[in-house]
């Protein structure tokens, strides 16, 4: 994983404000996201539907996905390289990049309550609702939230966390004196969870990398909230933090 923020292409930078901006055609967006007006507030998405975008190749429960395709609480999440997805469950929102394998996970009786992910391997950010626990896990942390936004990246050699509003309680998982409580407005604390360094030493702090205020407006959007920082309502288009 590099330890800079020039990770992603100006291709990504160019499809995030296409996204946003509800410039796809039908072919690649669901009715709802193409009907959306420049630079508009996206509205969440309609009952029955999960998936605001497709990129490439994206695979659900072994499955090559659509945008009808419908995601569980319970489901895996794979995308291929150059792929991208954009979807909703319950109230949690999600846009996973390429290269990226996420199992949610469900404690409970509605199938549509995300209580947990795994990020087996690539990059994920999520939203999740107000007051609701949910543990993330990666090969090298294991990270319990309620109701924030964060992005997080993982491969064998470490984990990249950045708790982007709210409060996230990290433990490495091959260390658990290494540990961290972090309270955060916007973005204040991003962590790297590392797995071969000494005892109480596996949790150090990172740049903030590879995704932008613009994105989280707009998940939150799907599931009709508004992120707790100041964000023009009726701009989706201009990130607000830089790559």
């Amino acid at each position: 994983m590099p330890w800079n923020g020039n990770q992603d292409d100006p291709r990504r930078r160019l499809l995030i404000k296409a996204l946003a901006a509800g410039l796809f055609s039908s072919a690649v967006v669901s009715r709802v996201a193409s009907a959306q007006a420049l630079g508009a507030r996206p509205a969440p998405l309609p009952p029955g539907k999960s998936i605001y975008r497709l990129e490439g190749e994206v695979v659900v429960n072994g499955q090559p996905a659509t945008l009808d395709t419908q995601i569980a609480a319970s489901a895996t999440i794979e995308t291929g390289k150059n792929s991208e997805a954009v979807y909703v469950v319950g109230e949690s929102a999600f846009i996973q990049r390429s290269d990226s394998q996420v199992t949610l996970e469900t404690n409970e009786s509605n199938s549509m309550i995300v209580s947990g992910t795994q990020l087996l391997t690539g990059k994920i950010l999520s939203v999740f609702p107000s007051g609701r626990p949910v543990r993330m896990t990666t090969k090298n942390a294991s990270i319990g939230i309620r109701g924030t936004g964060v992005y997080m990246e993982s491969d064998p050699e470490q984990t990249y966390f950045c708790t982007c509003y709210g409060t996230a309680d990290i433990v490495a998982a091959s260390d658990p004196t290494s540990r961290e409580t972090v309270m955060s407005r916007q973005h204040d604390r991003p962590l790297y969870i590392l797995a071969a360094e000494q005892p109480g030493q596996n949790i150090r702090a990172a740049p903030f990398i590879n995704h932008t205020d613009q994105e989280l407006a707009l998940i939150e959007a799907l599931v009709g909230r508004s992120p707790p920082f100041v964000f023009p309502s009726d701009n989706y288009l201009r990130p607000r933090r830089p790559y």
